[in-house]
């Protein structure tokens, strides 16, 4: 078993040394990332919760996605996982969120977005990167790997 450190232990390390707050909103993900986070013991110092937000309809209520944003760029896109980010820091109060949306497979995919594309958001205050995961090696691994990256782009933003 390799020595290094998980990334939610690093992440959740650099939160507390900056005093900061993380939530999450997944789609694809499940609440994944939220398991990731609260799997560390003293996590609650820095997360806060997460929402797991399946549908369009939670995505436009909880979070405040626009409508017009899922009409246009599609639900599978930089602009709605940025104001999923975005909405997730306004409704849980906290510094920083990440968010997931994409098609995690077998099934959903099309010639636009083909299974395993999966758009992440980092948000700090109010700076958002996002990210374009593609690449179908099934469900599971799909969806893990979109966990990873979420957390690595958000320990990403928050050290620069």
């Amino acid at each position: 078993m390799k020595n290094e450190m998980k990334i939610e232990m690093e992440l959740g390390l650099l939160l507390k040394a900056k005093g900061l707050k993380m939530a999450t909103a997944e789609s694809c993900t499940g609440g994944g990332i939220a398991a990731r986070m609260t799997s560390v013991s003293g996590s609650s110092e820095y997360f806060v919760g997460g929402i797991v937000a399946y549908q369009n309809e939670v995505k436009e209520k909880l979070l405040g996605v626009n409508p017009q944003t899922i009409e246009r760029w599609n639900v599978v896109s930089a602009q709605t996982v940025e104001e999923m980010a975005k909405g997730t820091q306004r409704a849980l109060g906290t510094d920083c969120a990440v968010a997931t949306s994409g098609i995690a497979g077998p099934t959903g995919g099309d010639e636009e977005r083909p299974v395993g594309t999966i758009w992440i958001a980092a948000a700090y205050k109010d700076k958002v990167v996002t990210m374009n995961q593609q690449g179908d090696e099934g469900r599971a691994k799909n969806i893990e790997r979109a966990i990873e990256n979420a957390l690595m782009l958000l320990k990403k933003l928050l050290n620069e």
